[in-house]
């Protein structure tokens, strides 16, 4: 049996944490198991309780953000129509591309829109669910 420590970064709004928070707790708050291997999700996200507060300028923001997710293994990002909304999810999927960082699109339950930004950059897709979500960023993660 081996262990993988899969570090896993999470795009939110945090007009939208609700979903940042049920996406971290579907991931975070258990053990997964793929087979013979251990999944030790590791979240790498910019969380609410920890702000990036010494930031005084965009550039400043972008860099912080692109610490995380140079040190992430999966990008994970809803792909509500806020997205259209927030340049800060354009930043987010350009150090994705800067880094070669796989992004997982996870389609709200009862969207009828998805955001045709974050589709276009999608190196995979998968529904609103505990399951759906935790075995699409082990294969993203697994397969790169």
């Amino acid at each position: 049996m081996s262990i993988h420590q899969v570090h896993v970064f999470i795009s939110h709004s945090w007009n939208y944490s609700h979903q940042y928070d049920t996406i971290a707790e579907w991931i975070f708050q258990r053990t997964w198991r793929f087979g013979q291997a251990t999944a030790d999700f590791r979240n790498y996200s910019v969380p609410r309780s920890d702000p990036i507060l010494n930031a005084t300028n965009d550039r400043q923001l972008k860099e912080a953000i692109y610490r995380h997710i140079a040190r992430a293994h999966v990008i994970v990002i809803p792909t509500g129509m806020y997205t259209h909304y927030s340049k800060w999810i354009g930043k987010e999927i350009e150090g994705a591309r800067l880094y070669s960082k796989p992004i997982l699109a996870v389609n709200l339950r009862g969207a009828t829109r998805t955001s045709s930004i974050v589709g276009r950059a999608a190196s995979g897709f998968c529904a609103w669910n505990s399951n759906s979500v935790v075995n699409a960023i082990w294969q993203l993660y697994y397969n790169r």
